[in-house]
């Protein structure tokens, strides 16, 4: 009779244990539980997305500028492989140095010409997710009149849920020629470095 007890004992502990286990192999963390589960298009939100500039002045010191009116949209599917699309455009009206002589210089034939070419566009042909969260993407960027390929890696910076819907936010940060786009001047005497380091930080809501 004892012997009877203890094996049904035995027994029903082993069920507990190996139900405990199956369950819990079963439910989802509390971080994939919350994780939204979306994919297709996203609008750019303008008041929560900029883009940055940096150029060396007088062979001294970095300048820093920004462009306040960054629109498009990205289309993205989280965790495939090719997942992101991105048709991105900045406003060159929108430029901003908090002094309002330079950025009317800035918007001149000097520079980047506002008025015969209101926007910067990129549009990308491929993209290649390399880690988690990170994206290498080509494509086509449109700036004063010129058409060169470039290959930047998009960081996804973070997805959420709120009372706009779903929102996700993509970074890049990557170095072009100005006068590879035929922005020449003060390279030749030095006042403005050929180099330009741009850094686009996007948000954009669920359509």
């Amino acid at each position: 009779m004892k012997s009877n007890s203890l094996l049904i004992i035995l027994a029903l502990g082993l069920s507990v244990l190996m139900f405990g286990a199956l369950t819990t192999q079963d439910t989802p963390t509390d971080e994939a539980s919350k994780a939204p589960a979306v994919q297709g298009d996203f609008v750019i939100d303008t008041v929560h997305s900029t883009a940055i500039f940096r150029v060396l002045h007088r062979g001294a010191g970095n300048f820093y500028g920004r462009f306040n009116d960054v629109s498009g949209t990205i289309t993205y599917t989280p965790g495939s492989k090719d997942g992101l699309a991105l048709d991105v455009s900045i406003a060159i009206d929108s430029v901003d140095t908090a002094n309002e002589r330079l950025d009317g210089h800035l918007k001149s034939p000097d520079f980047f010409n506002a008025l015969e070419f209101p926007a910067m566009t990129f549009k990308s042909s491929k993209a290649e997710l390399i880690k988690p969260d990170v994206y290498r993407v080509t494509g086509e960027l449109a700036l004063h009149g010129t058409m060169h390929p470039i290959t930047v890696d998009m960081v996804r910076t973070g997805i959420s849920e709120g009372r706009r819907g779903t929102v996700v936010g993509f970074e890049t940060s990557f170095t072009i020629k100005r006068s590879m786009h035929e922005m020449n001047y003060g390279i030749e005497n030095g006042a403005l470095g050929d180099d330009v380091t741009v850094i686009v930080a996007m948000e954009a809501i669920a359509k």
